[in-house]
């Protein structure tokens, strides 16, 4: 039985915190920051929302071309150490640019394409080498188990470090306060990925000395040829869709519903939902796993989901509007999406060995890319439909009010006080249509798109725990 050294079993997860902070504070708040610091016309912010799908959908794409540079790519500091490293640094500097650097108008456009392509790209570098180690350092399925827990545990601080501090120290004080939380991150990014690097050991798989120089119609071939990989990889791309929709509009429901001086507050609360139903999934999960098999899991929890959004949907309409029933149901949904995640996660890195035990062949990075991939894809997606809702509903336009007195509080013309004041003024402005309009892309959307991923899984995936370890029995063999 392979079994991790416990110096490469935290170096490696602890890294986790940094990157997954640095990406929570870009993809949950630099829209936020556009929308209520930025002075921008509805085409100027739909031509963001265009960049921004644009430059995912090729970040997308860039995620296996990336698999095979470091496929092929063999250092004397290791396969994936060096990747990890540059990116971590490169993305910092972007990082601080983005929530820094602030032209206007169209000037800001241009500036933000040039940007946000380069943030796709930098972090890509990061990103497909750290998930690309993660399957090489054990095939034991209980030791693989173990470390996705422990470095789920550290995504969770990461992200609930950034996800729910952010919310409480902007309102009033907005350009200021991203541009101190921009630094604090990046340089946190660089720091945890620097102890990775360290103190990670690599090890070296010897189907690895067999493979040849990997093109890119090989990169098509491998994926290709891989039923369960892309049977998991669509259920991977659907379930991001349904999972992220509920933090992306976070911010903008809280504001509308509960009026822009408290909605920070009831945001980081509701956060706190977040970081402990994650959390508390991660420590569950090697419990679950051993009470039942991972298809009975996943019905269980998908069906919990359903019921979770469904009374979300209700809230304010048969269910009394209060923030203990929303945070209530926010931990529920939490909870299981944090199960669900760490299941496909399973799922996922389990098509290595199954690829490697039909064609004799071992691509850790590059079929790990299809994890990367289909978080790109999803958020692309999942942006053009929250930029869609907040300019149909009209939601952007009231939105621009309140970054007008930002930016005049960034400037020293007015205090934070009088920012939260006139604030919400003009958000109670909104009508009940529009506040619909948003509360069903907070829950209809993420149904559909969880319960298509469980029902693909549920039938066609094959790779079960006897199935795994058969495999595995195999390949020592």
């Amino acid at each position: 039985m392979e079994k991790l050294d416990g110096r490469t079993k935290w170096t490696y997860s602890i890294g986790a915190t940094g990157r997954d902070a640095a990406y929570a504070l870009v993809s949950m708040y630099l829209m936020t920051y556009i929308q209520y610091t930025m002075k921008l016309t509805v085409a100027q912010f739909g031509a963001i929302s265009v960049i921004i799908v644009v430059c995912l959908i090729w970040d997308a794409i860039n995620d296996p071309l990336m698999g095979i540079i470091i496929e092929n790519c063999h250092f004397k500091a290791g396969k994936y150490k060096p990747w990890i490293l540059a990116g971590a640094i490169l993305n910092a500097l972007v990082i601080i640019a983005l929530f820094t650097i602030r032209p206007t108008g169209w000037g800001f456009v241009v500036f933000f394409g040039i940007s946000y392509l380069l943030w796709g790209m930098t972090y890509t570098m990061n990103d497909i080498a750290y998930w690309g180690m993660l399957p090489s350092l054990s095939s034991d399925a209980g030791e693989r188990n173990i470390l996705v827990t422990l470095m789920s545990i550290f995504i969770c601080i990461g992200q609930f470090s950034v996800a729910g501090i952010v919310p409480t120290v902007i309102a009033g004080n907005a350009v200021n306060a991203y541009r101190i939380t921009a630094l604090i991150v990046a340089l946190g990014f660089i720091l945890f990925q620097t102890i990775t690097v360290i103190g990670v050991r690599e090890r070296h798989h010897a189907s690895e000395d067999n493979n040849d120089t990997l093109s890119l119609k090989d990169m098509f071939r491998i994926f290709g040829r891989n039923d369960q990989l892309i049977l998991a990889g669509i259920s991977s791309l659907l379930f991001n869709i349904g999972m992220n929709l509920l933090l992306m509009f976070g911010m903008n429901f809280f504001y509308f519903e509960f009026g822009y001086s408290e909605g920070g507050n009831l945001v980081f609360l509701f956060t706190v939902m977040y970081g402990l139903g994650t959390l508390l999934s991660q420590i569950a999960f090697p419990f679950l796993t051993k009470l039942m098999n991972r298809k009975k899991l996943l019905s269980l929890i998908t069906l919990i989901t359903i019921l979770g959004y469904v009374l979300l949907l209700l809230v304010g309409y048969v269910i009394p509007k209060n923030s203990f029933i929303i945070n209530a149901i926010g931990f529920i949904i939490f909870f299981c999406q944090g199960v669900f995640n760490l299941v496909l996660l399973v799922m996922l890195n389990n098509t290595i060995e199954y690829d490697e035990y039909k064609f004799h062949e071992r691509h850790d990075s590059i079929i790990s890319t299809v994890r990367s991939f289909s978080a790109k894809l999803s958020g692309a997606i999942n942006q053009g439909i929250v930029n869609l809702v907040l300019i149909v509903s009209g939601i952007y336009t009231i939105s621009q009010n309140v970054s007008a007195l930002e930016v005049q509080s960034g400037a020293g013309e007015i205090t934070a006080a009088e920012v939260l004041s006139k604030a919400d003024g003009f958000i109670a402005q909104a009508t009940g249509t529009q506040l619909f309009v948003l509360r069903l892309g907070i829950t209809l959307i993420p149904v559909a798109a969880i319960t298509t991923a469980w029902l693909i899984l549920n039938k066609k995936y094959r790779i079960d725990e006897a199935e795994y370890e058969r495999i595995c029995s195999e390949l020592k063999k």
